[in-house]
């Protein structure tokens, strides 16, 4: 036993020496996907964690800590009416508008308190590809067909890939709902109202907070003035988020102001950083901080220390697997956002060639790129926009839109975690080859 773990040792060493042995530092490719790598994952830690993921976490906690077990299990246990459970399910990302990385917490903790895998599944796919505001961008630039079809196969989608995960893990589900038939609920805690005001004030912060800017030439439309007014829109959720903290949480008062006040502060100066994407980092981060420290300190209620406890568990379970994604994806596949594009080790011309036209290969490869690479809320449009430019087929165009926003590689790694590798592995093949098919017959229609 012990001659073999040595030799596990000395394997690891000679794999890691080959490694370095032969390095092709002197490839420009190689030296291209390097620089990718790390563009991606500072644009990620800028532009996502703080403004992003942070929230989310905390989002997650409230459901994990706030919401009942009852009131999950009546709208996505393995007893809940389908026809409820999934309507909820399904619809969810026109509430959410999140990406693939963004509803991990989120659908971790329903599935941690006891949602059926089905209802689960059903979140997990509709939270990022039912974005309101992204369907409306795919209308308004890649055609009216396009966005119409992405509405109607994302709905599609979360129901058809739910109901069969749920079918072909029906006699874990069976099990799973025998016990929650035994399960005696204990009384709500506080009403409904107040746990649904305060969870959907942190949603409108995630939502506002995170709204992008149109297209240059939509500035008299009303999406561009959310956009130019949006961070005194997510300043009026945070009062609201303040008034919660006081009255439903039963926060001192006194240690909400002081919260509120550096926060405030804080986005003072804020106005001095030159830099507009990164001046808002530093109101939210203090923000989350005196949040946090409030929670913890707070000896009114257990529950809140344990929310921001909740909240930390998910962002030590899911920011290690997320941060080993975007490095591997960055390398393969390049970083593209804000009009800029640097390739990975697989060059994009190769990508583009085999998207073109409308056969079952070029559909099929489509939604397994979209599948493996990262796209932040709203940047698959532009991205599919080039692509289309360039050759790309809309079969494929389409498949890839059913696939990318819904999965990622970070994605996949969390999930993993989460659901384990086999139902992972399931998922995502049922996502893959929907999209292929779906992209198949639109390509052939349109």
């Amino acid at each position: 036993m012990e001659t073999k773990k040595e030799l596990k040792i000395l394997f690891w060493i000679i794999v890691v020496f080959g490694v370095a042995f032969f390095l092709p530092i002197e490839s420009d490719r190689f030296n291209t996907a390097i620089a990718a790598t790390f563009d991606l994952v500072k644009w990620y830690a800028r532009e996502h964690v703080i403004l992003c993921l942070l929230p989310a976490f905390f989002i997650a906690g409230v459901i994990s800590i706030f919401v009942s077990q009852g009131s999950v299990l009546k709208y996505f246990g393995a007893n809940a009416k389908k026809w409820l459970a999934y309507s909820v399910a399904s619809v969810s990302g026109t509430i959410l508008a999140v990406c693939s990385c963004t509803i991990l917490p989120l659908f971790s903790s329903i599935h941690k308190r006891g949602a059926g895998l089905g209802p689960a599944i059903a979140f997990l796919y509709s939270g990022p590809a039912i974005n309101i505001l992204a369907i409306i961008l795919t209308a308004r630039i890649l055609g009216f067909e396009m966005g119409a079809a992405r509405t109607i196969g994302a709905v599609l989608f979360s129901v058809v890939i739910g109901l069969l995960m749920a079918f072909f893990y029906r006699k874990e589900e069976k099990i799973k709902k025998e016990e929650q038939m035994n399960i005696v609920l204990p009384p709500e805690k506080r009403p409904m109202w107040q746990t649904s005001f305060h969870f959907f004030v942190l949603v409108l912060i995630l939502v506002f907070a995170n709204w992008g800017k149109p297209a240059a030439d939509d500035s008299t439309s009303m999406w561009f003035y959310v956009w130019a007014y949006k961070w005194y829109i997510t300043g009026f959720f945070s009062l609201l988020l303040c008034y919660s903290l006081i009255k439903i949480l039963k926060i001192k008062w006194q240690w909400v102001l002081m919260a509120a006040l550096v926060t405030i502060a804080s986005a003072l100066v804020a106005h001095f950083i030159e830099n507009e994407k990164l001046a808002p980092l530093l109101p939210m981060i203090v923000g989350i901080a005196s949040l946090s420290i409030i929670t913890l300190k707070d000896k009114q209620d257990e529950d809140n220390k344990e929310w921001t406890i909740a909240s930390w568990g998910f962002a030590k379970q899911i920011l290690p697997l997320l941060g080993i994604g975007v490095v591997t994806a960055g390398f393969l596949l390049g970083s593209t956002h804000d009009g800029k594009t640097i390739a990975g080790v697989i060059p994009n011309e190769w990508i583009q060639w085999l998207v073109g036209g409308n056969s079952i290969f070029s559909n099929f490869f489509a939604s397994i790129v979209g599948a493996f690479m990262y796209f932040a809320t709203l940047t698959e449009v532009p991205i599919l926009q080039g692509l289309i430019a360039s050759g790309m087929g809309k079969g494929p165009a389409l498949a890839l839109l059913l696939a990318g926003p819904s999965l990622s590689l970070p994605n996949m790694l969390v999930i993993r975690g989460v659901l384990g590798t086999k139902k992972t592995v399931v998922y995502v093949s049922l996502v893959v080859v929907m999209a292929t098919i779906t992209g198949l017959i639109y390509g052939y229609f349109f």
